[in-house]
């Protein structure tokens, strides 16, 4: 069975000026980030905006993703859907054109039980063959996946892995200790701050939203870690925590996209009513990339 690993950055989705997809620039920017070392490529996660596209929509930028990424790296779908059924339609999208694994985030709006968290998992994983990621995203959601019910879901063959974007460390490490013996289930981080924590108590890696703008120095929090020099991974995380921290500044993912601006990659902005960075903020953001430097 498939097993997630290492830094997967889950893609910005570039529109244009009049708020179409931006082909050209998804290509560049997919290229780019396997260029500096990233471990893999999320099209349509929560950093991808996969909530303002509709099947047709979400087809195409599979199919681009796909393309593109040409097998240089694995490749994760991005299947999220308020409904069981829409969450279905989407994972048979990303199944017929042949992605690693897909990920799914617990139903928005609905405010589920936890048994009814197992059955929405249940159902997805029963109607596919695909590896299934769940997405625990608590802040955005106001539902979470309780270690209890994420390790009850692990005992399903292809329910191999949970991707934890709570903040919350000690949601994460109840994941890896409540799965710590079963061998095809793997734990990812969501929080960009939290990756160093994560590889220390065995998570297999983190699909970090600001690998987009620091793709290099996020991808040497795994690499560094897994050479054994962990100093070198700690201080390589110390550098981006501030980039993340910022993000608080903006609706997300704006800051990233303005972030992406500052270095030159033409993705546009967030499609409304999410806004622009005001004057100041951009000013803030600027200082942490020179800081860091990504900018000049």
């Amino acid at each position: 069975m498939f097993k997630p690993y290492g830094i997967i950055p889950p893609v910005i989705t570039p529109f244009t000026e009049d708020g179409k997809f931006n082909e050209s620039a998804y290509r560049k920017m997919i290229s780019h980030l396997i260029d500096e070392g990233v471990h893999g490529i999320f099209p349509l996660g929560t950093t991808g905006e996969f909530y303002a596209f509709d099947k047709g929509e979400v087809r195409t930028v599979f199919e681009v993703a796909k393309d593109e990424v040409r097998g240089r790296v694995p490749i994760y779908a991005g299947t999220s859907h308020i409904t069981t059924r829409g969450t279905i339609d989407l994972v048979h999208i990303a199944e017929d054109l042949g992605y690693d694994a897909v990920s799914v985030l617990t139903p928005m709006f609905v405010s589920q039980t936890q048994d009814e968290l197992y059955e929405f998992y249940k159902a997805v994983a029963s109607n596919t063959a695909m590896p299934v990621i769940m997405y625990n995203n608590k802040p955005k959601t106001n539902v979470t996946i309780e270690p209890v019910t994420a390790a009850r879901l692990a005992e399903i063959d292809n329910i191999i892995g949970v991707k934890d974007s709570t903040g919350d460390f000690t949601n994460s490490a109840e994941y890896l200790r409540l799965t710590k013996g079963n061998t095809h289930f793997s734990v990812l981080i969501g929080r960009d701050t939290l990756i160093y924590a994560g590889l220390c108590y065995g998570a297999a890696g983190s699909i970090a939203s600001c690998a987009n703008v620091a793709p290099r120095l996020v991808a040497d929090i795994y690499d560094k870690f897994k050479a054994g020099d962990q100093e070198g991974a700690l201080e390589a995380q110390f550098q981006l925590n501030p980039l993340r921290i910022a993000c608080n500044m903006g609706t997300f993912p704006e800051v990233i996209k303005e972030g992406l601006e500052l270095e030159g990659f033409a993705v546009g902005k967030c499609l409304p009513p999410i806004g622009p960075l005001t004057g100041i903020q951009l000013e803030k953001l600027r200082k942490i990339l020179r800081e860091m430097k990504l900018i000049k």
